[in-house]
C-alpha cells in the first residue's frame, strides 16, 4: 500500500492515525536497504537505498555508468586489498 493510499483511508476513516503510521513505519523499515528507483521530477533516475540521499543521473549517465560496470569490477578485484568496506 503506497503512502497516498494509507493517507486516503486516514481522509475517509477505514485507518486510525495510528493504524496509519505503523503501516507507514513497516513500509519504510521494508525500504531501509533494499534498493529501488524513482523518476525525479526533472525526469531523471534516482537510486534510492544506496546512501542517505538518493543517487540521481540521467538515463545517458546511468548507461555511462553501466558500460562501465565490467571495468569498474576489474578495478575493484585488482585494489581489493587497498579498498575499505563500511561495517554493518
Amino acid at each position: 500500500m503506497t503512502k497516498e493510499e494509507v493517507l486516503a483511508k486516514v481522509a475517509a476513516g477505514e485507518l486510525s492515525v495510528d493504524e496509519a503510521a505503523k503501516l507507514l513505519a513497516d513500509q519504510e523499515t521494508i525500504r531501509r536497504g533494499t534498493l529501488y528507483c524513482k523518476v525525479s521530477q526533472k525526469g531523471a533516475v534516482s537510486l534510492y537505498g544506496l546512501q542517505r540521499m538518493p543517487v540521481t543521473l540521467y538515463v545517458e549517465q546511468w548507461e555511462r555508468l553501466l558500460g562501465f560496470a565490467d571495468e569498474l569490477k576489474a578495478f575493484l578485484t585488482e585494489h581489493d586489498a587497498e579498498l575499505k568496506r563500511k561495517q554493518r
